[in-house]
């Protein structure tokens, strides 16, 4: 007996053994992937930047041999023109001198044959060969200019091009092990993903940020920027559910204009459906994607809901104003538990707005904290937590609440902060918009 419990001890010991070293090389296995993946991404990046490189470097040759070969033909003009404006006027002046030349040489010859000639011949040699030299003019002579006096071609040249460009050269271009920036973060949205990014390297003073996105695993799907600007976090919206998408972002360094390096790929999904306004609503117009809504008439108000109890605590639902109207009190942007039809505002039980006058209504009643009012370019963002849960009390009726939210709403650069008592408790909430008069127009995410 005693040496079958010795043989069930050792082969649970056995049995855990076995365990332990199975785990203990599924982990070393998924630690030599990562090495894998690692060595891979160092090998891939510097191939990637020889390639670079390389091919950067030889556009600036191609690039620097044609300027060059350009600034030498415009100087091999000028120096062609320069010549031919100056050596017309001595071709004109040689061609002057050397008709006088042969004029010259013709009269010596004739002067030579008259005093040659017998004397009854001498005196009409003589008289026509004075009244030849009297036509020729031997004591005019042309003009020929001084050396000083035309063009000596030269050319300018030093070595401050070459200083400059070697200086230049010295400093163009860069090798980093690390992008100064990486993302830091993703978060699901309905219909959208949050990229945040931070810098790694603090002594890059970054000037702007560009994030790109693209869909994973297609093969013609290319990047696409979603964002260049300052912050470091934005909204990624219009994304399809369940479907993986890249992110990367970089950044611009003050006073410069390239971009540095990308920051490494991040794979980011969104398992939640975009938010909708239903339609049909008397009043309202949609966008296709059903994330705007425009109030285009002054009918009968009634009440926007969202399509469905889309919004759950622990998110931000968020009203973007990108035209308004007349305003009025009785406007809202809200959440409620439920999408009563025929209701004309959410100033009623059940739910939480803002009107557009900056007023704050809980359950109907309006908050002695007001927010600012609502504009073009307003942003009004929700933000529900679940607080407790209560016991109903028969002896107090104001006790009768079993849930309680902790509601924010932000609007502008302020925001208030209250609790939401309802009678149930809920997991999912309906939003919703009203407005009196026509103009408003509001995007939800």
């Amino acid at each position: 007996m005693r040496m079958s419990v010795e043989v069930d001890l050792l082969l649970q010991e056995a049995k855990e053994s076995i365990e332990a070293a199975q785990n203990y090389r599924s982990e070393l296995q998924q630690r030599l992937h990562g090495l894998n993946q690692a060595r891979k991404q160092v090998r891939g990046s510097s191939g990637q930047a020889r390639e670079n490189l390389r091919r950067h470097f030889a556009e600036l040759q191609v690039a620097a041999t044609r300027l060059l070969n350009e600034r030498l033909a415009v100087l091999l003009a000028e120096v062609d023109a320069i010549e031919a404006d100056s050596i017309k006027p001595l071709d004109d002046c040689q061609s002057l001198i050397e008709h006088g030349v042969g004029q010259a040489d013709e009269l010596l010859r004739e002067g030579e044959a008259a005093l040659r000639c017998g004397l009854g011949e001498k005196e009409d040699k003589l008289g026509s060969f004075t009244k030849k030299a009297l036509h020729i003019q031997l004591d005019s002579l042309p003009e020929v200019p001084a050396l000083v006096d035309v063009p000596c071609v030269s050319a300018q040249l030093d070595d401050s091009l070459l200083v400059l460009l070697r200086d230049r050269v010295s400093r163009h271009g860069s090798v980093s092990s690390h992008p100064p920036v990486q993302i830091e973060e993703l978060q699901e949205r309905p219909g959208g993903i949050l990229v945040r990014w931070c810098k790694v390297d603090e002594d890059f003073a970054a000037a702007d940020y560009r994030l790109q996105s693209r869909r994973s695993g297609s093969g013609g799907s290319q990047y696409e920027d979603a964002y260049i600007g300052r912050d470091t976090e934005f909204l990624v919206l219009h994304l399809d559910p369940h479907t993986d998408y890249l992110f990367r972002v970089c950044a611009r360094g003050e006073g410069r204009t390239e971009w540095s390096p990308w920051s490494i790929p991040q794979t980011g999904y969104t398992t939640l459906a975009a938010h909708e306004w239903s339609p049909g609503t008397d009043g309202f117009i949609l966008s296709s994607r059903r994330n705007i809504a425009l109030r285009n008439d002054s009918s009968r108000c009634s009440v926007l809901y969202s399509k469905a109890p889309t919004y759950f605590c622990g998110q931000t639902l968020t009203f973007k104003i990108s035209a308004a109207g007349q305003m009025d009190r009785r406007d809202t942007l809200g959440v409620c538990v439920d999408n009563e039809r025929g209701a004309e505002s959410l100033q009623r039980d059940q739910a939480v707005c803002i009107s557009t006058n900056g007023a704050v209504f809980v359950n109907g009643k309006e908050m002695t904290n007001q927010l600012p009012a609502v504009t073009v370019g307003s942003s009004v963002t929700f933000d529900m937590e679940v607080v407790s849960l209560f016991p109903v009390s028969n002896n107090n009726l104001s006790d009768g609440a079993t849930f309680k939210l902790r509601v924010t709403i932000g609007s502008g650069n302020r925001e208030v902060v209250f609790d939401w008592l309802l009678d149930q408790a809920v997991d999912c909430l309906y939003f919703g918009c009203s407005f009196i008069h026509s103009g408003w127009k509001v995007l939800v995410f």
